[in-house]
């Protein structure tokens, strides 16, 4: 199929692993050499040893490209952009499950929606296993707050989104975390009810926006004594379905193309 961007999202487990030092499993798949190279020019001799990964659900690369002037902050202090490739079918928990385990969904073991406990060996694992502390951050019956239970993680699971966020920036304040994951449902859900271009859901990518761009100015007044990587990592995109709906799980470009936006933060600063 053309169209289709070539890096795929199941090595960002990979990544998230070397960026901190820690070896992969073998059947993970491997991580961005791009994001290391940017990572290692920013820091130089020594290792990243924070990561702070924000996932905004649905947020298309066509998204992107047409409403740049939502990206400006983000473009303009971004260490490097990279067009991702989504796994089919392009749904939340499978996108994750691949995200997190570097593996594709035959392979974790999620191919359609569905949110049960991961078997598999995850990024979470993985962290644990390397003394490292861990904290997910989720709304309540979403995918990242389900699929990955089970794991040595600390969870903080809330019914609003402005809990999360909330949340999110008081453990950043705290200064005790290695790796800090927080999702964001409400471009996706908005999307669903009144198309991906719909009021509300330009608001709420906006928001989703705005929210990364104050984590990283959290991380830089709290995390000064830190090399830090933070990520701006949706799971899939989307298109507009029929009359005022939005949509998503088709393996097509609008729905399999997304952007990840990578900064270098910390001891060194960058931008």
């Amino acid at each position: 199929m053309t169209g289709l961007n070539e890096i795929c999202i199941t090595r960002t487990a990979g990544t998230v692993l070397a960026l901190l030092g820690i070896d992969r499993p073998k059947e993970m798949d491997k991580a961005i050499s791009e994001v290391l190279e940017t990572a290692g020019n920013v820091f130089g001799n020594e290792k990243c040893d924070r990561i702070f990964m924000y996932h905004p659900d649905a947020v298309a690369m066509w998204i992107y490209e047409k409403y740049k002037n939502y990206f400006l902050e983000m473009d303009e202090k971004a260490d490097i952009k990279l067009p991702m490739l989504s796994v089919v079918p392009p749904v939340t928990p499978v996108c994750f499950g691949s995200m997190y385990s570097g593996l594709l969904p035959k392979e974790h073991g999620i191919m359609k929606y569905e949110k049960p406990v991961l078997k598999v060996t995850t990024v979470f694992d993985v962290l644990a296993d390397a003394g490292k502390k861990v904290a997910i951050v989720s709304t309540k019956g979403d995918s990242i707050s389900m699929i990955f239970l089970e794991r040595k993680v600390d969870y903080f699971i809330y019914p609003t989104k402005q809990e999360c966020n909330d949340k999110a920036m008081e453990l950043i304040r705290q200064d005790i975390y290695d790796v800090i994951v927080l999702y964001n449902g409400d471009y996706d859900y908005y999307m669903h009810r009144f198309t991906p271009e719909g009021k509300r859901a330009l608001k709420a990518l906006q928001e989703n926006i705005d929210t990364y761009n104050r984590i990283c100015q959290q991380i830089k007044e709290s995390w000064k004594a830190h090399h830090t990587v933070t990520a701006f990592a949706p799971d899939h995109g989307c298109h507009k379905a029929f009359l005022l709906l939005g949509n998503h799980g088709v393996e097509e470009p609008c729905d399999m193309n997304i952007m990840h936006f990578y900064r270098m933060l910390g001891k060194v600063e960058c931008k």
